[in-house]
């Protein structure tokens, strides 16, 4: 597994009944996890809890973001409103894999209505232990950054 020390996590409430399970992973593999909420099933809205987890990535108090909502897009759209973020709904380990080697991915959107919760903790793992390859693909990230 990549050297990861933080993660922020975020869901809304369709993600909620996920979160626990991948933040227990997380801490049993000794990631401290920073926790956006939400905390039940009560009807919410992703923004709230997705904007504060990209925050954390963009300032580095995060190494990483994983955040969850029913399609995945919303929290994704979300997170890569931010310009340091590169956000990627993945819906198989391989894509969250290669999100990590290939896009220097560094927030997990993760569409919860869609996949198992198997599914989806394999899917983080995935995302944790793979890292970015550079070479080529360094060049390709570069040009992903809108600066006008």
């Amino acid at each position: 597994m990549a050297d990861v020390k933080q993660i922020a996590i975020g869901c809304d409430h369709a993600g909620f009944p996920y979160k626990a399970r991948i933040v227990a992973m997380l801490q049993h593999r000794g990631i401290e996890v920073q926790d956006f909420g939400t905390h039940s099933e009560e009807s919410v809205d992703y923004p709230d809890f997705v904007h504060p987890v990209a925050e954390a990535v963009e300032s580095g108090s995060a190494a990483l973001g994983i955040v969850m909502c029913g399609s995945g897009n919303g929290v994704a759209i979300t997170a890569n409103k931010h310009q340091g973020i590169r956000a990627a709904l993945c819906w198989t380990p391989e894509l969250a894999e290669l999100a990590r080697q290939h896009n220097d991915a560094n927030v997990l959107a993760l569409p919860v209505r869609f996949i198992t919760e198997e599914t989806a903790m394999e899917i983080a793992e995935a995302f944790l232990s793979a890292e970015f390859e550079g070479g080529r693909h360094e060049r390709r990230v570069g040009k992903i950054a809108c600066s006008g």
